[in-house]
């Protein structure tokens, strides 16, 4: 299966998909493709040096958001991409993607959906006063954050909590989810039916 996955800022969940397929713990995975909307980005840096082809592109260079699709979408068929993973990706998925891989795009979004969707899920938690957060990986549909859950696990906010204390919980939480999932939809273990997942 050859996969793109699709980020904005450092690359933390790039690189452990990387890290990852090179233990052996990803069969059958090829990452084909970086997609990235911040050409600045330090996660095209990772993936240079992993030897991974990029994309990058300037939204503000775009008329609209199907103008700028339509181009990722040619990258995606140049390279044959199977899947689409966003892995820290700051954008709204369009019609234009949406259509072309319904089912075959997934998200990792820093909560248990559907608690704390959109931006800055960890400081909604804590300011929420959660005692118990996490992760969910999930597929994209039309909504933000709204798609059917394939996976989550959950997070212990402790007594003093801080924003950067629980992000980083919640980010070694991921670097292991996401990988994990990444392999059960290549076995072929994942089935979506409606809003239901089921992992076989």
């Amino acid at each position: 299966m050859r996969i793109a996955v699709f980020a904005s800022g450092s690359g933390s969940n790039f690189a452990a998909i990387m890290e990852a397929a090179k233990a052996g713990r990803l069969k059958n995975i090829e990452v084909a493709l970086l997609v990235c909307d911040r050409p600045g980005a330090l996660v095209i840096k990772r993936a240079e040096q992993e030897s991974i082809p990029v994309f990058s592109f300037n939204p503000k260079e775009f008329t609209d958001k199907q103008a700028y699709e339509e181009m990722i979408l040619e990258k995606l068929k140049d390279f044959q991409v199977d899947l689409i993973v966003l892995a820290g990706y700051m954008r709204l998925i369009g019609v234009t993607l949406l259509s072309s891989y319904s089912g075959r795009m997934i998200n990792l979004h820093p909560s248990l959906l559907p608690a704390f969707t959109g931006k800055d899920a960890v400081g909604q938690a804590l300011e929420y006063g959660v005692k118990v957060t996490g992760i969910t990986v999930h597929f994209v549909d039309a909504g933000m954050d709204t798609g059917p859950i394939i996976a989550q696990k959950t997070v212990c906010v402790e007594n003093g909590e801080t924003k950067d204390s629980l992000s980083l919980k919640i980010q070694k939480m991921e670097h292991e989810l996401l990988p994990e999932v990444i392999g059960w939809i290549a076995d072929g273990r994942v089935e979506l039916n409606g809003r239901k997942v089921e992992i076989r």
